[in-house]
């Protein structure tokens, strides 16, 4: 019962134990702890401060890359407006050179038309020329000696130049 109910002797010793210890422990002990507690505590500040620069550089990277993702986007839709239009143009040269080519064959085929049709007119004006030389030819052949012999015979002549 004497430790529930100390008596002065052992207050008074407890007391000067305790004041020794702490004093060498206030001594000794705390200004390390202490000195190892800010060392942490600079760490974790320096350390929250690095996390924080990485944090901000890593959201500048983040719109840096969205930046070039966007201009990329940009240039993609250029160059494929750009090839659109170049296929377009390319078509309508296209379409332009074979009207052109088109209508040169169509002028052609007329004027080869043309040609064979002249051509023809002539043959026929040739063949005229040398049916009316014949029939000439055999007017004179024959001796006529009438005037109503003549007549007669240029009539049939005519007669079977109608039927063909």
């Amino acid at each position: 019962m004497e430790i529930i109910t100390p008596d002065f002797g052992y207050i008074f010793w407890m007391t000067l134990a305790f004041g020794i210890v702490f004093f060498f422990i206030a001594k000794f002990a705390f200004p390390v702890i202490g000195k190892a507690l800010k060392n942490r505590e600079q760490k974790i500040a320096e350390s929250l401060e690095q996390a924080e620069r990485i944090h901000e550089e890593m959201q500048n990277i983040q719109a840096k890359n969205e930046e070039l993702l966007k201009k990329a986007r940009e240039e993609r839709e250029d160059m494929l407006n750009e090839a659109r239009i170049s296929r377009d143009k390319i078509i309508e040269e296209a379409k332009s050179k074979a009207k052109e080519e088109t209508s040169r064959l169509v002028e052609s085929a007329k004027e080869t038309i043309e040609n064979e049709r002249k051509a023809a007119m002539t043959d026929i004006k040739n063949e005229i020329a040398n049916i009316s030389i014949k029939v000439a030819e055999k007017i004179l052949e024959k001796e006529l000696s009438t005037d109503e012999a003549q007549m007669k015979y240029i009539n049939e002549i005519i007669k079977e130049t109608d039927k063909q």
